[in-house]
């Protein structure tokens, strides 16, 4: 073979094994030992992945709750980090106008609310048509008898003027927070949640009541003898609930619930919303940061 043949085959056989080790590289798809163990290491526990094999972060649920400001929109805000937790984030709703509540929840706006005891409920939906469900009792806000003016009960003047809410679940309430008390005698036979003065057989004192709005009766103590105030109100306008002058004992039906659409009770997020409010730890809460004003009703 002459030289110049010889300088050919060398240069071919030098492309051909450049070609073999380009072959044997890091282009390979095949993924190293150390890449396949990183893959399964204990940093990526936990988390999910797509088909790709690519992490994904956990999929957070939002839950909106309508509730009053005091103590309900509270007692949620204590709740939120430990529902946080569990995947749910926990949107509290406040509304200046508490009786717009049921109808945002009718309206898809809110997921549950949390400002009502049963009664009420009952009242409403009649009225309303709310086809809605009961799924956690929280808590009882025993309602009390106020004044500015008196210091017992005993110093109630005959004609005295009484406020009393005008809503019929509250208003049949404080009427028979005041027959238990002596101070009146309503008639025999009321069969619902639901009474008003024009249905007081006895009135040794010829009270007379001014029946009101529950949320402008603070307001209205200093032209009253007295008022049944709720224990949520009362709150909220910074009276002193100890200030009461006789009140509703522990055992009162008028339990605080979560309200939500009838069907979404089975939602697992609206299983854990009332998990979370029925523990120990919000009994505590609730007992330190209200004391007589708001009682645990589990």
């Amino acid at each position: 073979m002459g030289k110049k043949g010889l300088f050919v085959v060398i240069a071919l056989l030098a492309i051909f094994s450049s070609v073999l080790a380009g072959c044997g590289s890091g282009g390979s798809s095949a993924p190293a030992a150390s890449d396949t163990a990183a893959q399964g290491s204990p940093a990526n526990a936990g988390t999910s992945s797509d088909a790709g094999g690519t992490a994904q972060p956990k999929q957070e649920v939002t839950l909106k709750v309508g509730a009053a400001p005091v103590p309900h929109a509270e007692i949620l805000e204590f709740i939120k980090p430990k529902l946080k937790e569990e995947g749910i984030n926990l949107e509290v709703v406040v509304l200046d106008d508490e009786g717009q509540l049921n109808p945002a929840l009718q309206d898809g706006q809110i997921d549950a609310n949390f400002f009502q005891h049963v009664p009420y409920l009952d009242s409403v939906s009649k009225e309303k048509g709310y086809d809605f469900a009961v799924t956690t009792k929280v808590h009882v806000e025993p309602i009390g008898f106020y004044s500015d003016k008196l210091k017992s009960k005993d110093e109630l003047k005959d004609g005295a003027k009484i406020g009393i809410p005008n809503n019929p679940s509250n208003e049949y309430r404080a009427l028979v927070l005041l027959q238990e008390q002596g101070l009146i005698k309503l008639k025999d036979g009321l069969t619902t949640y639901e009474a008003t003065p024009n249905d007081i057989v006895e009135n040794p004192k010829h009270l007379q009541f001014v029946e009101a709005e529950a949320a402008t009766l603070p307001r209205a103590l200093p032209d009253l003898d007295g008022a049944v105030i709720n224990t949520n109100i009362v709150l909220e306008a910074n009276i002193d609930p100890n200030s009461a002058l006789f009140r509703e004992d522990g055992n009162s039906p008028y339990a605080n619930v979560i309200v939500v659409r009838k069907g979404d009770e089975n939602r697992e997020e609206i299983k854990k919303l009332g998990a979370a409010l029925q523990t120990p730890d919000v009994k505590t809460f609730i007992q330190n940061k209200y004391g007589v004003a708001v009682v645990p009703a589990f």
